[in-house]
């Protein structure tokens, strides 16, 4: 059964992790809608990648997804953080018991900012954990608690992908999925 997911995307967003998720979890067989948060579809991201959208956030009103996952990179999660629409969809997938998910600086400035990670284990991007609230994870590479999982950055990015495909399908698949990517 194919999962839908959403992943959110601005100017200043970190390739790496945006393709990551994207990439690994359509492997999965996951129906993955990339959608920009700013005027246009196509955005720039940190290092200079263009990326261009499936869609605006403004078509995704009252869409559900079995996860929101959301990439980092600056001063991408901070475009993220500031758009009502996205943060609206976090919060429901929050209050729905659905999967959300953050990466580098985005549990920090997304989630944490918005209230997402009150009372949740969480990890971040090292320049970033002295901000996080509750550093006890800090230094795990993928935390899950409940239905939000986070992880540190570029470098874990396949790993937490990995792990929100074990969420959203099973342990077989994200073994099978990673096994074939050689991430294994």
């Amino acid at each position: 059964m194919s999962k839908k997911v959403l992943v959110p995307i601005a100017e200043g967003t970190e390739e790496i992790e945006a393709v990551c998720i994207i990439d690994t979890l359509r492997r999965a067989g996951a129906e993955v809608m990339v959608v920009s948060v700013e005027a246009a579809r196509t955005v720039t991201c940190s290092r200079g990648v263009r990326i261009e959208a499936d869609a605006l956030i403004a078509d995704c009103a009252g869409a559900l997804y079995d996860l929101i996952a959301v990439p980092g990179g600056m001063p991408g999660a901070e475009h993220l953080r500031d758009n009502a629409a996205l943060t609206d969809l976090l919060k429901q997938q929050r209050d729905a018991g659905r999967l959300y998910a953050a990466i580098c600086a985005a549990p920090v400035v997304v989630l944490q900012t918005h209230g997402l990670l009150a009372g949740r284990r969480a990890t971040c991007f090292p320049g970033f954990a002295a901000q996080l609230h509750n550093a006890v994870a800090a230094n795990e590479r993928v935390v899950v608690d409940g239905n939000c999982v986070t992880s540190r950055g570029a470098g874990s990015a396949i790993e937490f992908a990995l792990a929100l495909i074990t969420l959203l399908y099973d342990a077989e698949k994200s073994a099978e999925v990673g096994a074939r990517m050689q991430a294994q």
